[in-house]
């Protein structure tokens, strides 16, 4: 007899969920599966799940095709069972290609592509409430998101769209995605919502006619390069009944959370000074990084991040800021830039830099003790409070999985079924803030130019 062996969340159980183990079962004469606990998804960053754990194997039960249903508790479990049940083959999605290949030493592993399209009824049925997503760009962080969005449940991205046809079809073929458009209203037309992961200059182009659609919207930062145009795209959201959401990770980190909270419980007392560093080496200078065409430059590429953290600690309100630049000649892009900010009780610092490198660490000063952050901060997952007796200091850990771009999309995810708590992570006002200061550098207002 030969026994098959699979594993997965099967959360909100659809067609792609029982064609591939229908597929499963053909390979052998007995099937297993292994449906994944809360505890070992937790764990694993998978989020989001929204069925029970009981719930999630009666509905595979009911689809009549699993000889035996068993719960994957850990990591490592896999090979434990292989052996127990003298497994003969592994079956998995073909978008964990090359994951398990570790199994090979002990059974065959068969990766099975996933059924394409299913959800043009599941997704759209009130029982499964799952959002039907497409992703505006084709770049680097287009590719990390889609794999993150694996770790997500109640989502499914199925197109993508992008001026260059033929790199939109080679990312759709990649990804295994239903659907590629070099028409931006075709591509609204198939989806619920949209993830903007194109050149800055195009963000709020590109929001605007989603959310004129009625779209949903996850913006990669920044979100708009003026206050006036995210005002806009604010109040087109409000009208027309959408999420708006800028993807910046950071704000979405449990560990930068909890760090906001200690922050601002007082512990280190009232907090005087915030300091934020964001640099990386960009070497190809054909990049669009440093394309003014492109918005490209340091402040436009990674200033959104120190910004967003003085704004969360010190408020939207401050009263000057200043910068200090230094731009590439040919060009007048920004390779380095420091703002100082004047606030009425506090003072900080937000550096960002593509052609200079410093320690991309954070401290929050306060009147009773410090808060480090270490590089890279703006993945947080540990900080320490320090205090002038070293005996008192405390470090804190909350770990992120995988690139982090989860996290965002769960937040998303979240807003889009009315838990509007998720909005404060990221708020409208913080997106302003981002936006009021991109400004100001951009317009040149209070900048000082150094060689």
């Amino acid at each position: 007899m030969k026994t098959v062996i699979t594993y997965g969340t099967f959360d909100l159980l659809h067609t792609g969920h029982v064609n591939l183990l229908r597929r499963a079962r053909a390979l052998g004469d007995r099937l297993i599966v292994g449906v994944t606990t809360a505890s070992y998804d937790q764990s694993r960053g998978k989020l989001n799940v929204m069925e029970s754990l009981a719930e999630r194997v009666e509905n595979v039960r009911r689809t009549g095709l699993a000889d035996l249903i068993i719960t994957e508790e850990l990591e490592g479990q896999k090979v434990h069972d292989i052996q127990k049940y003298e497994a003969d083959v592994f079956v998995i999605g073909s978008d964990w290609t090359g994951k398990f290949d570790y199994l090979r030493e002990h059974c065959e592993v068969v990766y099975l592509e996933r059924t394409k399209g299913v959800s043009s009824t599941d997704i759209r049925s009130a029982r499964n409430n799952i959002i039907h997503m497409g992703i505006a760009g084709y770049g680097r962080i287009a590719g990390r998101f889609l794999q993150e969005s694996k770790y997500v449940s109640g989502i499914e991205i199925t197109a993508v769209y992008g001026r260059d046809g033929e790199k939109a079809r080679r990312f759709a073929e990649s990804y295994e995605l239903l659907e590629y458009y070099t028409d931006y209203e075709q591509f609204l037309d198939k989806v619920d919502a949209v993830y903007i992961a194109v050149p800055h200059h195009l963000h709020y182009e590109l929001a605007r006619r989603a959310l004129l659609k009625g779209k949903h919207v996850l913006c990669e930062k920044p979100l708009a390069l003026s206050r006036e145009e995210v005002e806009e795209l604010f109040l087109l959201a409000a009208g027309n009944g959408c999420v708006l959401l800028e993807a910046l990770k950071t704000a979405f980190f449990p560990a930068f959370q909890q760090l906001i909270g200690v922050a601002e419980s007082g512990v280190i007392g009232s907090i005087k000074a915030v300091d934020a560093t964001f640099t990386k080496l960009i070497e190809d200078d054909s990049s669009r990084e440093f394309d003014p065409t492109q918005a490209g430059g340091a402040w436009t590429e990674l200033g959104a991040y120190p910004v967003f953290v003085i704004g969360k600690l010190l408020g939207t309100e401050s009263r000057r800021i200043r910068f200090t630049t230094c731009r590439k000649p040919e060009t007048g892009v920004d390779i380095f830039t420091r703002a100082d900010f004047l606030y009425s009780n506090a003072v900080a610092t937000a550096t960002a830099a593509i052609g200079a490198k410093q320690e991309g660490d954070l401290c929050i000063t306060g009147t009773q003790g410090y808060i480090y952050v270490p590089s890279p901060w703006w993945k947080t997952e540990m900080f320490e409070v320090r205090f002038e007796d070293p005996r008192q200091n405390r470090k804190y850990f909350i770990r992120f999985e995988g690139e982090g771009l989860r996290y965002e999309l769960a937040a998303f995810l979240r807003l889009i079924h009315g838990c509007r708590h998720e909005m404060q992570l990221m708020s409208r006002d913080d997106s302003l803030f981002i936006a009021d200061v991109t400004r100001q550098f951009r317009d040149g207002r209070d900048v000082e130019e150094i060689n």
